[in-house]
């Protein structure tokens, strides 16, 4: 079985956020880039698969060589080789289409993809895959079984799980679940070792047109001070919550 895994190359969740150019654009200076939480629990049960059914694992990302030391990352952790689409992922669409001329060419049975990234939070980018190439999906997965080319997948819906049938090929959006947070590989002294040696390609992209534009961002409001208030004083909570918060 070949599988690939979509890899986004985002903020830390601790980086500091700002924007420049008239809050057109994202500030770069000092911000760490991990790996999607999604896409590394994907990862993690790719290798699962890679151990227990032999499976190859490939990882792909869209962006420049900023992004290289996120896929060395992901190759220490087991994958056996990248590939770097030599582009800005300018939006979902643009991103979809050079993901699906790489599984296209790559013969690919099972692509794995966060169900969506944690710095746009798009949540697009699978389902369009699905739509450019006619791959069977499921999106906010957390279980998956591959027997030959039959697979049972474990997905959430409002209220609860539905557990499906289907085969391969196939695109999945995942998330935790596939693995536990537990269960995350982290790289070793050999895997970084390793990691160094294995084969990073870097393609040209084909044209696709950007479809979106970011034109703005706006920070959330700043938190309000905490207001402290003396239990013996009930009467002035129950006045703040009601006129101030509003809550009662």
């Amino acid at each position: 079985m070949k599988i690939l895994v979509c890899i986004s190359h985002v903020p830390d969740t601790t980086s500091k956020i700002n924007f420049t150019n008239g809050d057109s654009e994202f500030d770069t200076n000092g911000v760490q880039y991990v790996i999607n939480p999604n896409d590394e629990f994907g990862l993690t049960r790719a290798i699962w698969f890679q151990e227990q059914q032999g499976a190859t694992v490939t990882i792909v990302n869209v962006g420049g060589p900023e992004t290289e030391p996120t896929l060395r990352k992901a190759l220490a952790i087991g994958a056996n080789e990248a590939i770097r689409i030599n582009a800005n992922p300018t939006d979902g669409f643009f991103v979809a289409k050079q993901l699906a001329e790489v599984i296209k060419n790559g013969g690919y049975d099972l692509i794995i993809a966060g169900k969506e990234s944690l710095d746009y939070n798009g949540g697009m980018v699978p389902g369009m895959i699905s739509g450019i190439l006619g791959y069977n999906f499921l999106n906010s997965c957390t279980n998956i079984t591959v027997d030959g080319t039959n697979v049972k997948a474990v997905r959430e819906i409002d209220g609860g799980k539905e557990t499906v049938s289907t085969s391969l090929p196939l695109i999945i959006g995942g998330q935790k679940g596939l693995v536990e947070e537990k269960d995350l590989r982290i790289p070793n002294m050999r895997g970084i070792m390793t990691a160094r040696t294995k084969a990073l390609a870097i393609v040209e992209p084909v044209n696709a047109p950007a479809n979106t534009k970011a034109v703005k961002f706006e920070k959330p409001a700043p938190r309000s001070a905490v207001k402290l208030v003396s239990p013996d004083n009930l009467d002035e909570l129950i006045n703040l919550l009601h006129n101030e918060a509003k809550v009662i």
